[in-house]
């Protein structure tokens, strides 16, 4: 399924566990992990010291992947490292498409912790930007990281993004032998009573239906065998979570939307709330162009 994958590491604690998930999936694969620390350039990082320009952000970075390279030795895992300098989030992109990675893997917040969940991560930039898939896991105290993956959440909206994501998701769950839930979200949160009744409200449980049909018949196409069907009304973020709490989803692969390059994910989306809420990991897909 992956052959390489992609690893920014910045040593914090979100991003160890990260690490150790980012091995299994490696092992389970075959794959070879490319560890990567972006140094970032945007910032004022040079010092002198006896009268040389060193960059402390690169020689941090040495430090740091030198002990990701310690863990990943003690684990088993194939894997190269690498510093790099740039603005984090497109260098990562940039990386990973330059190095043919088949998956990049980071979590959703480093060094600065609970503010990176806010709007504008370098997590949720890497997602807006990559051509290749990006699976973010936001990491805290009370949430674990389960590999393999058991139980996979294909939410779709019946669009040409969900449905090239639906198959690359599909491909990694008949590969785990996973059960797949396949949801559609009427989004009739903002409506009334008497339009939810309505023949509007009918033609959004029509398309939903078909939605997670088209997606049930490429599952059988795929192989996998056990899957649930899910068409729900409410907001599609809440219906998401609540999904994945109620039937103790282990991950989620949805597509993401908008046009190549940094409006690739419009703020606010779907697939950004997601990928800042879920307590699971969020294997995103972009669709090419």
């Amino acid at each position: 399924m992956y052959d390489s994958i992609l690893l920014p590491f910045d040593g914090s604690e979100g991003a160890a566990a990260v690490l150790h998930h980012a091995s299994e999936i490696a092992h389970w694969a075959d794959a070879t992990l490319r560890v990567v620390y972006v140094a970032d350039t945007t910032r004022d990082s040079i010092t002198v010291i006896e009268g040389h320009a060193v960059d402390t952000l690169v020689q941090q970075g040495e430090e740091i992947v030198e002990e990701a390279a310690k863990t990943l030795d003690t684990l088993g895992a194939s894997y190269r490292t690498d510093v790099v300098q740039g603005n984090p989030a497109p260098t990562i992109a940039e990386y990973a498409e330059r190095y043919d990675q088949d998956l990049v893997v980071m979590p959703t917040h480093g060094r600065e912790g609970v503010s990176r969940y806010l709007i504008g991560s370098v997590a949720e930039k890497v997602v807006r930007l990559s051509e290749v898939p990006v699976l973010t896991a936001r990491m805290q105290p009370d949430e674990t990281l389960v590999f393999p993956y058991e139980r996979i959440l294909v939410p779709t909206d019946g669009s040409t993004g969900a449905e090239h994501a639906a198959e690359h998701t599909l491909s990694l769950a008949a590969a785990l032998d996973a059960t797949v839930h396949v949801l559609s979200v009427v989004d009739d949160s903002a409506l009334g009573p008497d339009v939810r009744s309505s023949v509007s409200g009918e033609r959004g449980e029509q398309v939903a239906t078909e939605a997670v049909e088209a997606v049930l018949e490429s599952a059988e196409a795929h192989g996998v065998t056990d899957t649930v069907r899910h068409v729900e009304h409410g907001a599609p973020v809440e219906a998401i979570l609540d999904c994945i709490e109620a039937n103790d989803v282990h991950a989620v692969g949805m597509g993401t939307t908008g046009r190549r390059g940094t409006d690739r994910i419009l703020l606010g989306s779907v697939a950004e709330k997601t990928v800042r809420s879920a307590p699971v990991p969020v294997l995103t897909v972009a669709r090419p162009e």
